[in-house]
């Protein structure tokens, strides 16, 4: 029987670029624990989070942040010292996953394929890729390629897409300035193709999904506008690259250590029959144009059920 006894935050908000997702998120996800039964409150997260946490003495937390702060291990570290319970990943899932690059080499031995780097150099303010130092692949086009190629430069530890710009050769050169000063920036190769996505609940993954975006690519605005996106699930694509999608996030939510939910990217190659993982996100969006509440939906797992069983198996490291 589930236990719904005593307060349940919803953390929402923070001071970084993906606060105003983040407070989408905890008022979906606080309507649906409301209409439930659980006794709930919204918490908008500020320097000050600790001591009004000491002071509500809450049963368990809800983690709707995203981004930097909720998402990095930070807020789960902090709640962990405090001993509440809360949603979604511990701290060592949490951090590693938003560390891109790490990401990469915890799970490169699994049999997960990932974009290749590409080293670049900033001089000047300007982003150019590092002809003395980009590694040859067999698969891939490079710097060092008589062919042309694309890059995606992005910050390697930011969600949502927040901070992504796809460089095409001929493109003007990136600025520096494009991002915040202290930014740490990373690049890699740009994969044409389809969009897909795999939700993990407890380990289980629900279906792919391929996203169909109007603009260039699936960025922030097509993540969470009305319109910006169309999902198509489940995605109309070869049986293979289904299973492996789907077997590839599971994988990755199981060798990362994640808890609850996740949600793993790819990019499919249609041409080349190249299926890519891009990342994996320890707390997905779960708004009303979000992937995972749809994708649980399709799975029979209604929006309360969903943020329930979330709520449910809540817990410190």
């Amino acid at each position: 029987m589930t236990d719904m006894s005593g307060l349940t935050v919803f953390l929402m908000g923070g001071w970084t670029d993906e606060a105003e997702v983040s407070r989408n998120t905890a008022k979906a996800c606080f309507q649906a624990a409301q209409d439930t039964g659980w006794t709930c409150e919204l918490i908008e997260v500020e320097r000050d989070i600790a001591s009004r946490l000491a002071d509500l003495k809450p049963r368990r937390a809800f983690n709707a942040l995203h981004g930097q702060l909720g998402e990095d291990g930070n807020m789960q570290g902090m709640l962990n010292l405090m001993g509440i319970p809360y949603t979604h990943s511990g701290v060592l899932a949490s951090a590693v996953a938003m560390d891109k690059p790490m990401t990469k080499t915890v799970l490169g031995q699994s049999g997960i394929r990932f974009a290749d780097d590409i080293p670049i150099r900033i001089s000047g303010g300007i982003i150019t890729p590092d002809q003395d130092t980009a590694p040859q692949s067999p698969y891939s086009q490079t710097p060092n390629s008589p062919t042309p190629y694309s890059m995606v430069i992005k910050p390697r530890n930011t969600g949502s897409s927040v901070g992504v710009h796809i460089w095409h050769d001929g493109d003007d050169l990136p600025q520096q300035n494009l991002w915040p000063e202290d930014t740490q920036l990373m690049a890699e190769r740009f994969i044409p193709g389809r969009e897909l996505t795999v939700s993990v609940l407890h380990g289980e993954p629900l279906t792919v999904t391929e996203i169909i975006q109007t603009n260039r690519f699936y960025d922030y605005e097509a993540k969470y506008a009305d319109g910006g996106s169309t999902h198509m699930f489940p995605a109309d694509i070869d049986g293979d690259v289904f299973a492996t999608a789907m077997e590839w996030a599971a994988i990755a939510h199981d060798q990362l250590g994640c808890r609850g939910i996740s949600r793993s990217d790819f990019r499919f190659n249609d041409a080349t029959g190249e299926l890519i993982m891009l990342e994996l996100n320890t707390q997905p969006g779960m708004t009303t144009t979000s992937l995972v509440p749809e994708q649980a939906e399709y799975k029979g797992i209604s929006m309360g059920a969903l943020v329930s069983s979330l709520l449910e198996a809540a817990q410190c490291d």
